[in-house]
């Protein structure tokens, strides 16, 4: 994998947006979830729909949803690639169950999430370089920067995030 970068002053306001989300998420306080997010909010999903937690607290869709405390996510790594910001955790009753979200940060606010259970990801980012073998300019090169680490080499779907 790529050598650690040192984070940019906007990476590293991303890196504490993301994580002030989640102290918020923890502490239930729903005015700073809501604060941090865009109105319209774009979210994906992937993984069993019984793991598909974080909508209801993006959306607030259910009246419980703040006093809900059958799981909560805490990350063990957040790290930030430009305007992606990648947090990894487990649940806290079973370490075998795993998450990573994937948060786009534009202008200060959470425009986007995409949220994985008990799946393995690799972020890749691609480039243009020049080929000097071949003489062809512009040829697409992609270099791995960061990999989930929590799937303990278990048997899982694996997806490829490419910024």
């Amino acid at each position: 994998m790529a050598d650690q970068h040192q984070p940019t002053p906007v990476e590293e306001c991303n890196r504490n947006m993301v994580s002030n989300f989640y102290k918020a998420l923890g502490s239930r306080d729903a005015a700073t979830v809501h604060s941090l997010l865009a109105p319209d909010i774009e979210w994906w999903f992937h993984g069993p729909p019984s793991c598909n937690r974080l909508m209801r607290w993006l959306t607030g869709s259910t009246t419980n949803t703040f006093d809900d405390h059958s799981f909560a996510f805490n990350p063990i790594s957040v790290v930030s690639i430009g305007s992606i910001v990648v947090a990894e955790g487990c649940s806290p009753m079973d370490c075998k169950v795993s998450w990573v979200h994937a948060w786009t940060v534009t202008d200060g606010v959470i425009t986007q999430v995409r949220e994985y259970f008990n799946t393995s990801v690799t972020v890749t980012r691609f480039a243009k370089s020049a080929n000097v073998r071949t003489g062809l300019q512009g040829v697409d090169k992609c270099q791995c920067v960061w990999q989930s680490k929590l799937t303990d080499n278990a048997s899982m779907p694996g997806l490829l995030l490419a910024v």
